[in-house]
């Protein structure tokens, strides 16, 4: 049976956006356990922020005893969800295949494959990729009214430039996708994306219509920054969850620097932290926001979820060591080297290392050699975390650390690292 109230945790971590008839999925989920299913589209080769509220979604709700689909859309990113910014770049079979198993790995680790309530995944091309065009017109587009479709947001923002009868139909996928779940697996639930929300109601209604089933639908809402704009973005991209594209510690600092008017929120919906916990956190945080005791756990927390207790620990070190709290040869090349990218790097050639002058000037630390020299005599010029107190040093061999950095601060805060080739 499932644990009483769920729906409500949902609701009280702002998880809910938009559904279908909240009392029936009340029920629905009292009753006992509930097939649900999430999508992901191979659009990339790795998930990200964005897609991460679905999956820790799907874990809460099977840690409550309800039993997950997890559907990787293999059919579905062949074609592409209409977007407002314009028609998607259609990638090669070879490509989404790619594509398709990176994210099932991805997925993988955050659900439990076995039990009562055991996770499956699934692959919508498995259904798709035989079914013919007269088939798919009859038993899936005979249900739906081009007037309805027409009406969608995304299509009456995109008439104007054009939209495709490919991305136009997409909703005809997803809705039998859902379909196919419900005949043969009795999945009565999805979720996704409040973006999703047209594809959602268009396979409940297609579950209706067609089969004469019932089913529910909820949708996530968008996470924006305070000002309103879309959160998941970093200066380098996507907040990915690929640890290639997005190393630990840069996926550590952005949950560290998130704004204290949504520290709260992303607590909620990202972390695992009880109820009691977060009303903690969200007092410190009122009280004491220069503590940011909310930043911290928030980042601590999700980077564990995502790549693990040893990964979180290691970009601690690599912040602390890197502003003077700690060794920076402890460190592990590689997550001293992603900390000093994300800091901004140069290369030079160990033959020939400039002088710490110079150094500065090239990695931007200051604009002159002269501005350079008065940071050195005024004490605030730093190699390796010592102070350098000669303005005409000159780095050697000797002084590379962690495999191949010399680490450059400016002041308490300014960072730069130049890696000697």
């Amino acid at each position: 049976m499932s644990t009483p109230n769920i729906l409500d945790d949902l609701e009280w971590r702002g998880l809910i956006a938009s559904s279908t008839d909240l009392d029936a999925l009340r029920a629905a989920l009292d009753e006992g356990s509930v097939r649900f299913y999430v999508g992901f589209d191979p659009t990339a080769p790795s998930l990200h922020m964005g897609n991460l509220v679905q999956i820790v979604t799907a874990k809460r709700l099977q840690e409550a005893g309800h039993t997950p689909f997890a559907l990787v859309g293999g059919a579905t990113g062949m074609i592409g969800d209409p977007r407002d910014s314009g028609e998607r770049t259609l990638n090669s079979l070879d490509t989404v295949k790619d594509w398709v198993d990176r994210v099932r790995r991805q997925i993988e680790p955050f659900l439990s494959f076995e039990g009562d309530n055991a996770a499956t995944m699934v692959n919508n091309y498995d259904w798709t990729a035989s079914l013919s065009v007269i088939d798919f017109l009859r038993d899936v587009g005979k249900h739906f009214p081009v007037n309805r479709m027409l009406a969608r947001d995304v299509v009456k923002s995109r008439l104007e430039d054009g939209i495709s009868y490919t991305e136009f139909s997409y909703v005809l996928l997803q809705s039998m996708d859902f379909l196919n779940l419900y005949r043969d697996h009795g999945v009565t639930l999805q979720f996704g994306g409040s973006d999703q929300w047209g594809n959602l109601t268009g396979g409940v209604e297609l579950i209706r219509r067609a089969a004469g089933g019932k089913a529910h639908a909820f949708t996530t809402p968008l996470i924006t920054k305070s000002d309103g704009t879309k959160y998941g973005k970093t200066e380098g991209g996507a907040l990915w969850l690929d640890p290639e594209m997005m190393s630990p510690y840069a996926f550590h600092q952005f949950w560290l620097n998130v704004e204290d008017e949504k520290v709260v929120e992303l607590l909620k919906i990202f972390t695992f932290l009880p109820r009691e916990e977060i009303e903690d956190l969200a007092a410190q945080t009122e009280e004491k926001p220069f503590l940011r005791a909310g930043q911290k756990a928030l980042a601590d927390a999700v980077t564990t979820l995502v790549h693990g207790q040893r990964e979180t620990e290691a970009a601690k070190r690599a912040a602390q060591a890197l502003f003077g709290g700690g060794e920076l040869n402890t460190l592990p090349p590689s997550t001293l080297g992603a900390a000093l990218a994300e800091a901004g790097s140069v290369q030079v050639s160990g033959d020939a290392i400039p002088s710490l002058l110079d150094l500065f000037v090239h990695t931007g630390l200051t604009k002159s050699k002269g501005e350079a020299r008065r940071a050195v005599t005024e004490g605030g010029a730093y190699l390796n975390n010592v102070r350098v107190e000669d303005p005409d040093f000159v780095p050697t061999r000797d002084d590379v650390v962690a495999g191949g950095w010399l680490v450059l601060r400016r002041g308490k805060k300014k960072l730069a690292g130049v890696q000697v080739s």
